[in-house]
């Protein structure tokens, strides 16, 4: 057996609108794509908190989560992630001890620390500038402690959400949240899926650095990564400049709507080299090249779990590329 093949696999869903339909039919796509995974066998499905982004949905993340929640009954779901400076960690305690409450045994919280949107809208949420910098790790012992038993004297408490025990990952695309991770002996996610250029360092010191606790006794990883997967080579390269024209189109300050896959994208050297280092992770390809391309992927990472990130304009095409995924893997 190959190591791809007792490797953890789980879907990252960033909700996205295409050009010409709807927030609704986003909405529908999301549980219908959470419910095919889910009879093949992924572990979990993850959401992403962004805001005032034209193309993504998942801006309520824990309302989200509960609607697919709502309509799978084994798959874990959770956020992937939930953005803690953008929120008081009473709050967030409240939902998720809410979500667990719902769906026992079935809810992560996965924590970043970047806004999820711009500057302006930054402002809109009441997040400082300086939010995050410097006070996530007390942010983070806050809502540990709504989610944990309730200590002598405690007197404000998340309820629910006390003592639900909520389990929390460590989200990042340096090495902050590595070294965090690994000192508070927390499961650890890198975003390769956008942000490839610092996974080998971050994973590095994550395990160098990594102190068990008690809800880990040895480090454990999960690495977002872009896969696109169809009958073929060519096809899944056409099928791939859909998620291009996302980064093209981000990178010229011009956010769009999911956009039908073209034959040739109309950018200089400069943007495609930027648009390639967003998506250096990618495995792109048909079933032989995915499974290569996974393989190799988790063997030069030592992955624990592979989180994978599938954009496609049609959600047809998505469906059928996490079907590929989980058939070569398996």
């Amino acid at each position: 057996m190959s190591q791809l093949a007792s490797t953890a696999l789980s879907v990252l869903d960033l909700a996205p609108i295409r050009q010409g339909s709807s927030a609704a039919e986003t909405f529908r796509d999301s549980v219908s794509l959470a419910q095919r995974v889910e009879q093949l066998g992924y572990t979990r499905y993850w959401l992403a908190e962004h805001h005032n982004i034209p193309g993504i949905a998942s801006a309520a993340t824990s309302v989200l989560i509960g609607h697919v929640a709502g309509h799978t009954s084994t798959l874990r779901v959770g956020s992937g992630g939930i953005m803690l400076p953008n929120h008081p960690p009473l709050v967030i305690a409240e939902q998720f001890g809410t979500l667990e409450t719902l769906y026992p045994g079935r809810i992560d919280l996965g924590l970043g620390r970047a806004p999820g949107s711009d500057g302006v809208t930054m402002r809109a949420l009441r997040r400082s500038a300086h939010a995050g910098v410097d006070d996530f790790p007390e942010q983070l012992t806050e809502l540990r402690r709504y989610l944990g038993d309730a200590e002598p004297g405690q007197q404000v408490k998340a309820v629910p959400g006390q003592g639900t025990h909520v389990p929390i990952w460590l989200l990042g695309s340096s090495g902050y949240s590595a070294q965090l991770a690994a000192r508070l002996g927390l499961p650890f996610a890198f975003a390769a899926q956008f942000a490839p250029g610092y996974l080998f360092e971050a994973l590095r010191l994550y395990r160098d650095n990594f102190r068990p606790s008690e809800h880990l006794d040895k480090p454990y990883a999960m690495v977002g990564l872009p896969v696109i997967a169809a009958q073929n080579d060519s096809m899944a390269h056409y099928l791939a400049t859909s998620a291009q024209q996302k980064f093209l189109n981000l990178i010229r300050g011009k956010p769009t709507q999911s956009q039908p896959p073209v034959e040739q994208l109309d950018w200089s050297p400069m943007e495609q080299s930027q648009v390639n280092q967003f998506l250096g992770a990618a495995v792109i390809g048909g079933p032989e090249t995915v499974k290569a391309g996974l393989e190799e992927f988790q063997a030069r990472t030592g992955a624990d779990e592979l989180m994978i990130n599938s954009d496609f304009y049609d959600h047809a095409d998505r469906l059928r590329s996490y079907e590929i995924v989980a058939d070569v893997a398996r």
